[in-house]
């Protein structure tokens, strides 16, 4: 792969109960290991980070798809929710749940932007045959 742009942060403290920063100071917060999970809570945690990126990222293939397909995506959302439990092999699986709302289309042209916008995502190619991704039209 060319390289358009490389993202870097570091993680310090206690892995899920600890500290992140990139590089360039924007992101600077403290994680948590969620109520959910056992922990204390009161911080973000990897996975709500994983389901910010991953939405505004899928939120933008929506967009280069609809503008190729001249498609009216005004007021369109993307909520992302990702799970994480046991994989059943003594170590811990993801899976993510994407729902697009678009007010201005109908439901299979909807459908179809969906899923074309899960070929262009990075995030989809990343983690196809990976983790489970389950795309839905709200």
């Amino acid at each position: 792969m060319d390289a358009l742009y490389t993202a870097v942060a570091t993680a310090t403290g206690d892995g899920r109960n600890g500290h992140v920063r990139s590089d360039d100071g924007l992101v600077d917060t403290d994680v948590r290991m969620p109520a959910g999970l056992g922990g204390p809570g009161g911080a973000t945690n990897p996975e709500q980070l994983f389901a910010a990126g991953y939405a505004a990222c899928f939120h933008s293939a929506v967009k280069v798809v609809a503008r190729r397909d001249k498609l009216d995506v005004d007021g369109t959302e993307i909520t992302t929710r990702v799970s994480i439990g046991s994989n059943g092999a003594g170590g811990f699986g993801l899976a993510v749940e994407l729902d697009l709302h678009a007010p201005n289309l109908d439901k299979a042209a909807a459908q179809d932007l969906l899923e074309k916008a899960h070929q262009v995502c990075p995030y989809s190619n990343a983690t196809r045959g990976n983790i489970e991704v389950t795309l839905a039209v709200v």
